[in-house]
């Protein structure tokens, strides 16, 4: 499979194609490729938005069929005589196009590029009027020649006679008769006589019933009516022929302006696929940009829809080129994964994604992707040697542009190799700089992570009581996989519990208090990251009092106390309301040394009222117990 096919953007191709017309945009649809000519990417989404606002403002376009067209086009440039019916489908063609063109002056009222295509359409109102002055349904019109007409007129007559002369034979003699009435025989009027009164009625049997009881006389005395008839019916063919010849070249002469308005066709009806396509799954467009920052605000993915999928938050960008998605399983990893890869691919092929305002993508060279077990029985591949095989491969191609998604990273093996294989995955893809987000159990990973500067964590939301999966993304904490939190609700023991905990995380405890075994076992790229941690060096910018920007919010907040071991930094946010923010995720507007003396004392910001009254009453008394408030909860 494809990377665009792991992603599904094939689904969202059939999506779109489902809205074309013509078999010629349908093709073009399913054709559909990312683009990467920021001038071609910029004219297509506008393409798409000019055509969502033109079916808001006037309503579905009037787009043509165009089936098997082309082929009659070619027929009439070949001398080839048309049908009545296929000249029936040039003249709605003909219509088609002068609705359109009408439908796209108006959208030029609102100064849609796209609306300028009908300047281009040529009308073919002569055309038209020639094709349905001649044809009605599918035969030729008495209208369509006063040869045509008289030749008709004569018919009437002598079919009428014809069939008067008949008539007078059965109510003469109707025991002859095994019917009362006229009837129709290889072109020719004839009686239905029964067998034993043949030699009654002269004349030219024609045909007769499968039983024999019947013969189907034509009487000589109606004869020569019948042959003047004949005589006529050929005139009239030959005339019917004329006429339909006269079309055929009149289409042929306009051969040029229809294929040109096809062609505009065909483009319009793509356009307007895109548009409705947006409209059906709420898209719009979004920023492609090559500052290599993807922000996706309320995503949602294609396939589910607003009314089944939890909407996605999302960024990476500037410092931040890697993401280690964590959190227990089922609960939306690999959703998430594939919707940031999916929007891409979307919004990079011209399509508008379903995204609230202020999204934006990055214009990326590729979306690498290792998705899925990719197990394969008849090329001998294990889930792991899948993931290997895809990963070297996306090693080999990645750069700086590419944005690569990785899930369940070193999976499949034995744990402490697979996060060792993680982990260096993870180096080589930040030491290419381009974007790429993991989703991951191993707590290494999330450790590596914290430490590597271009990298945060995230997690996916678990609700504890109800164990279910939240599917919202959190950026800046990583998550667990919630298995012991599980399993102690689902009713095992707290002895079991603990077993179980002390078996999974032994191994850590022995390497935090330095056990050089356990090291040497579980590999040299574990002592780093459990190690005793000092705040990460970027992290200690910040300090108490500074004025910063938080991101993704963008909402200016106030340091309250510098980064800990984990480069968490606590802030005052609006309000009053203080939280741990990842230090990744500030940015120093004004020093505290710009905005505050010296000696200024940081309890009138950050302190609540009841606790400034609280000390300045144990200063003033020498109080022995005083009852501090902080976050709302009483302390001693």
């Amino acid at each position: 499979m494809t990377d665009a096919q792991i992603l599904e953007m094939d689904k969202v191709l059939d999506m779109l194609a489902e809205n074309a017309l013509s078999e010629a945009a349908r093709a073009r649809c399913l054709a559909l490729e990312p683009l990467r000519n920021d001038k071609l990417l910029e004219n297509a989404l506008r393409e798409t938005s000019d055509a969502v606002a033109m079916i808001e403002r006037l309503g579905q376009p009037p787009l043509a069929l165009m089936e098997e067209l082309a082929a009659r086009v070619t027929a009439a440039r070949q001398g080839g005589m048309l049908s009545p019916e296929e000249l029936q489908g040039v003249a709605t063609f003909a219509a088609t196009v002068r609705r359109m063109k009408d439908y796209l002056r108006h959208g030029e009222e609102f100064r849609l590029e796209l609306s300028l295509t009908g300047r281009a359409l040529v009308e073919l109102g002569e055309l038209q009027t020639e094709i349905d002055g001649a044809i009605r349904g599918d035969m030729v019109a008495n209208s369509a020649s006063n040869l045509l007409r008289d030749v008709r007129r004569r018919m009437e007559v002598a079919r009428a006679s014809v069939k008067q002369k008949l008539a007078s034979l059965l109510r003469a003699h109707p025991s002859w008769f095994a019917d009362n009435y006229v009837s129709e025989r290889n072109g020719r009027w004839v009686l239905p006589v029964r067998a034993q009164f043949r030699s009654q009625v002269a004349g030219t049997v024609v045909d007769r019933s499968q039983t024999g009881g019947t013969v189907f006389i034509e009487p000589a005395s109606v004869r020569s009516a019948q042959d003047e008839l004949n005589d006529l019916a050929i005139e009239e063919e030959n005339e019917v022929r004329r006429v339909l010849y006269a079309l055929s070249g009149a289409v042929a002469d306009q051969a040029d302006a229809i294929e040109s308005d096809m062609a505009l066709m065909e483009r319009l009806d793509f356009a307007f696929a895109k548009g409705k396509l947006s409209l059906q799954m709420g898209g719009r467009a979004v920023p492609v940009t090559r500052d290599r920052h993807i922000r996706i605000v309320k995503g949602v993915h294609p396939l589910l829809g607003r009314e089944r999928a939890v909407p996605l938050d999302f960024e990476m960008g500037g410092e931040t080129r890697g993401i280690a998605v964590t959190g227990p399983n089922t609960g939306g990893k690999t959703v998430a994964l594939k919707t940031v890869g999916l929007l891409a691919l979307m919004a990079q092929s011209g399509l508008h994604v379903p995204v609230d305002e202020g999204s934006c993508l990055a214009m990326c060279d590729q979306v690498l992707t290792d998705i899925g077990d990719g197990q394969s029985i008849a090329e001998n591949l294990s889930t792991f040697s899948a993931h290997m095989v895809r990963t070297l491969d996306i090693l080999r191609r990645a750069s700086r542009d590419s944005l690569v998604l990785l899930d369940e990273l070193g999976s499949g093996t034995d744990p402490a190799e697979g996060m060792g294989i993680a982990v260096a995955v993870l180096e080589a893809l930040a030491h290419r700089g381009g974007l790429f987000v993991v989703t991951t159990h191993y707590p290494e990973i999330k450790a590596f992570a914290e430490s590597a500067p271009c990298m945060l964590n995230a997690r996916m939301l678990f609700d504890r009581k109800s164990l279910q999966p939240l599917y919202r993304m959190e950026i800046g904490r990583a998550g667990d996989s919630c298995a012991l939190h599980i399993a102690r609700r689902l009713g095992f023991s707290d002895a079991f519990i603990d077993r179980a905990a002390r078996a999974a995380y032994e191994g850590a405890l022995q390497l935090e208090a330095g056990d050089t075994e356990a090291r040497t076992e579980r590999g040299p790229a574990l002592e780093t990251y459990r190690a005793p941690k000092q705040p990460p060096e970027k992290s200690r910018i910040f300090e108490r009092g500074d004025c910063v920007r938080m991101f993704p919010e963008k909402q200016l907040v106030i340091v309250v106390e510098p980064a800990d071991e984990m480069g968490d930094v606590l802030v005052q946010m609006r309000g009053g309301r203080k939280r741990k923010v990842k230090y990744k995720r500030l940015k120093r507007v004004v020093p505290a040394a710009e905005l505050y003396p010296a000696d200024y004392d940081f309890s009138i910001l950050f302190d609540t009222v009841a606790n400034r009254k609280a000390r300045h009453e144990m200063d003033r008394n020498q109080t022995d117990r005083v009852i501090v408030l902080r976050e709302g909860k009483e302390t001693e």
